[in-house]
């Protein structure tokens, strides 16, 4: 079965590419009504914000390659050629590798994220809405589908923080232990502490305070959270009420001093505060973190969080591999097994019109034959036949079960001449 990907992504592609190249989710129908040809005979689009495929079960994987590209470069109106060494292509066992990676994440931007195969269930069920989908791409895309939730239930690939909105969450997962009733306070409205905010608030806090130096983002933002807008110059008070710090503007100075804190903590009778300082100048004087209950973070130490959880995450990648190593072996041996009966039927067929072709000269040369004798031959022939391809034919049927079974369907394939 030629199984082929065409495609671009964010390893090798500037994002100006990737976006001439996209499929708006709007019209990936018409795309994929667009994208029939005879040689294409099953086909899906896969289009995010990192990578643009389309996956393909094609009757020539050269031809079939071609084709793809033509049809990118005539759908986006650009010059063909143009974007040649942006594109990256693989085939069958490759193919299927490909895309056991991409659905268990391994082949993103960050390695473990869950958005992708959500992503990827997204383009399949389109496509297969859509009929442009067969029996092959189907239980492709569907084992993809076990093969990453085997990665996710079997390795910690997702469990260690890789950015630093994670990060951030995470480390105040571990101070608090809980974080359900907890009051969160940003201070500057940054698209990193916006993002650990949000982790936090998934994660069980309570509610949320906006500050920053334009009330008006603060108001804005404050909506978009549900949260509450506070003046800069009240922050000491409501220091008073916050558990979690998130701190990043573009001040020159520190805007929360120890005397401050030591003030809040006094009020706070001791309750534990956290303080996550992302801003670079600092926002928060580091000797803050001499006061007893005080934990602060900055910039820095969450990267070394990161950079450990990272290696962490490529030592999971590894076991991740091996699993997926096995389930291509295994949809590859599926694919054999459909392959292995038309392969002996073919033998057979090519063998008995051999067997019949010669047979009628043998009775042309022999003159008289008596319908006897012609009968004799007609079975000594047939037998030899049958005697010459018992052991080939059950060893091809034994070989399915092999991690080379596919190997064995095309060597007989090529030697017989049966495509």
């Amino acid at each position: 079965m030629n199984i082929i990907v065409l495609g671009i992504n964010h390893k090798i592609t500037p994002v100006e590419v990737r976006e001439k190249l996209a499929f708006h989710e709007k019209h990936i129908e018409e795309s994929l009504h667009a994208l029939s040809f005879p040689e294409i005979r099953e086909r899906l689009i896969l289009s995010t914000c990192n990578r643009v495929e389309i996956y393909a079960r094609v009757s020539n994987i050269d031809i079939g390659i071609e084709r793809l590209k033509d049809f990118i470069y005539r759908y986006h109106k650009i010059d063909d050629g143009l974007l040649e060494k942006y594109f990256y292509t693989y085939f069958s066992e490759d193919a299927v590798e490909h895309l056991f990676r991409v659905s268990s994440s391994l082949d993103s931007m960050i390695v473990g994220e869950p958005q992708i195969l959500g992503q990827v269930k997204d383009a399949y069920f389109l496509a297969k809405e859509c009929r442009a989908t067969g029996m092959i791409l189907n239980q492709l895309f569907e084992r993809s589908f076990s093969v990453a939730k085997r990665v996710r239930s079997e390795t910690r690939i997702a469990e260690n923080a890789v950015s630093v909105s994670y990060a951030a969450a995470e480390l105040a997962k571990k101070i608090f232990g809980n974080l359900e009733g907890k009051t969160i306070m940003i201070i500057g409205t940054g698209e990193m502490s916006e993002l650990a905010a949000r982790h936090l608030l998934s994660n069980g806090a309570k509610s949320i305070l906006i500050s920053n130096r334009t009330f008006d983002r603060a108001v804005e933002l404050a909506r978009e959270l549900k949260g509450s807008a506070i003046r800069f110059e009240s922050l000491e008070d409501e220091l008073v009420m916050t558990d979690i710090v998130i701190s990043s503007t573009g001040s020159p100075h520190f805007i929360i001093k120890k005397d401050m804190i030591e003030r809040v903590i006094h009020v706070r009778r001791n309750r534990p505060m956290f303080f996550i300082d992302i801003a670079v100048p600092r926002d928060i004087e580091p000797t803050i973190n001499e006061i007893e209950n005080v934990y602060l973070y900055d910039i820095d130490d969450l990267n070394n969080v990161i950079d450990a959880n990272r290696k962490e995450r490529e030592k999971e990648s590894q076991k991740a591999m091996e699993i997926i190593s096995k389930e291509v072996m295994q949809f590859l041996k599926w694919l054999d097994s459909l392959e292995v009966v038309p392969t002996i039927t073919a033998l057979r067929e090519k063998t008995e019109v051999i067997r019949l072709k010669e047979l009628e000269e043998a009775f042309i040369k022999l003159g008289s034959v008596t319908d006897k004798e012609r009968v004799i031959i007609d079975n000594l022939t047939s037998a030899i036949i049958n005697k010459i391809l018992h052991d080939p034919t059950m060893n091809l049927k034994k070989q399915i079960e092999s991690t080379d079974g596919h190997w064995y369907i095309k060597v007989v394939r090529h030697l017989f001449n049966l495509e």
